[in-house]
């Protein structure tokens, strides 16, 4: 499907790069108006836009039958690592669900000044993770700032691309998929209306666990140190026709042994690194839409992966008999959304992660996780969509052979809202 991607989108690369208009030299020319006039029979020019605050949102319903069991946190979504790592972990298949955890309330304010305009966005919906996951709770999406070239908040990395991301009920969404909003600061040198390239620092972070060592109380000592940010950046191209977007991330991730008047030392550091090329491609009323990400120690931006350092053995060495390794990951994602008519639209696709495992992990940790959808969807009106999923997914071990394969059907009723106010 990339090499699809590629072929159909080959004539990117041959267009020219248009960038923004350059502002008007303080030197005049002969044949330049006056600056307090608008040339003769010149077009009228559209009255500036006025300062105003978006508030946007819907409430989202999702119940359904999961045939299989997860993880009770992650019970209204379809996520292979959640999946059961032993037979009947989480108790006997076969279990209704229901939630409104999608449900989702934003702000976004647009503000004029003379130079360019700021933006600002905020808005969370009720998933929540970490601490609170499984619970119905507010959770932070958006929170930044746009002026001018500059971006500074909370927002999709710039590793990421959302256009990815399919028409689908699932909240979570394709596992092999780069999915992660993240602290930064960003600038964008050159934007047009389908192309783009941006460059940010980001908020570090990354998981690791002690393996078959974990009881061990040298490794519960380690404690992770980030010394510097994540750098990452991406390149588009596109036209009506689609786009075909290049990114790349470095990340320094570092660890250190805190037990004193021990035999070893554990010290160490990685560095992590990735590489991510994504695509879509339009097709009359149908859009595909796919991915593939390849990198080392990279876990913590896929939408659905475990580990970014694993434990390998190193027993030869008697003050560092174990050290870390980042873990190489795939994912891939490979989508179709269709239009079926002005009411009715379909979403089919299929999702892969794949880690390679170090030799000191946990035979029951995480390998293969794999991820497929098809839905029906109908807008009776426009702010209403409702309609029902299958979702299969698949979880494969490191080395014991255990694999769990989960079938789920989802309905959802979804009602949107959003409303402007301006300031006059």
């Amino acid at each position: 499907m990339l090499a699809l991607a590629f072929a159909l989108l080959s004539p990117l690369a041959l267009l020219p790069c248009h960038g923004q208009t350059p502002q008007d030299s303080d030197a005049k020319t002969a044949d330049q108006p006056p600056p307090d006039r608008a040339p003769p029979n010149s077009p009228p020019q559209p009255p500036p836009v006025p300062a105003h605050l978006d508030i946007y949102g819907f409430a989202m319903l999702d119940n359904g039958y999961n045939g299989g069991q997860i993880d009770p946190n992650w019970f209204d979504v379809m996520r292979p690592t959640k999946l059961p790592a032993f037979k009947d972990e989480f108790g006997q298949n076969g279990v209704w669900f229901a939630g409104v955890r999608q449900s989702r309330l934003g702000f976004r304010a647009y503000i004029p000044t003379a130079e360019h305009p700021i933006k600002v966005v905020v808005d969370f919906d009720f998933f929540g993770v970490g601490v609170d996951a499984g619970q119905t709770t507010i959770r932070l999406r958006h929170a930044y700032g746009e002026y001018g070239k500059f971006l500074a908040g909370q927002t999709e990395s710039t590793f990421m691309d959302l256009d990815v991301f399919p028409n689908i009920l699932d909240y979570w969404g394709p596992n092999g998929m780069v999915f992660f909003r993240n602290v930064q600061l960003r600038w964008t040198p050159w934007s047009t209306k389908y192309s783009n390239a941006m460059f940010s620092v980001e908020r570090p972070g990354a998981s690791s666990d002690g393996g078959i060592y974990a009881d061990r109380i040298e490794l519960q000592n380690i404690r992770p140190r980030f010394r510097y940010p994540d750098v990452a950046g991406h390149v588009r191209l596109g036209n009506k026709r689609g786009h075909i977007q290049l990114a790349g991330i470095v990340r320094d991730i570092k660890w250190d042994d805190l037990l004193p008047n021990d035999p070893f030392n554990l010290d160490g550091g990685v560095v992590g690194w990735g590489v991510h090329v994504s695509s879509n491609i339009n097709l009359n009323k149908d859009v595909v839409r796919l991915s593939a990400v390849y990198g080392n120690g990279i876990e913590n931006y896929m939408n659905d992966a475990p580990l970014d350092v694993g434990v390998v053995n190193n027993l030869s060495n008697h003050v560092t008999p174990v050290r870390g390794t980042a873990l190489p990951v795939l994912g891939i994602v490979s989508f179709l959304d269709h239009v079926w008519s002005d009411k009715f639209t379909s979403s089919i696709g299929y999702s892969m992660v794949k880690i390679t495992n170090s030799d000191g992990q946990l035979p029951s940790d995480f390998k293969r996780g794999q991820y497929g959808i098809a839905n029906l969807l109908y807008n009776p009106v426009k702010p209403v969509l409702m309609g029902g999923e299958f979702q299969w997914g698949r979880r494969s071990n490191f080395s014991d052979g255990y694999r769990y394969n989960d079938y789920k059907i989802q309905v959802s009723f979804k009602y949107s809202f959003s409303f402007t106010l301006e300031r006059h």
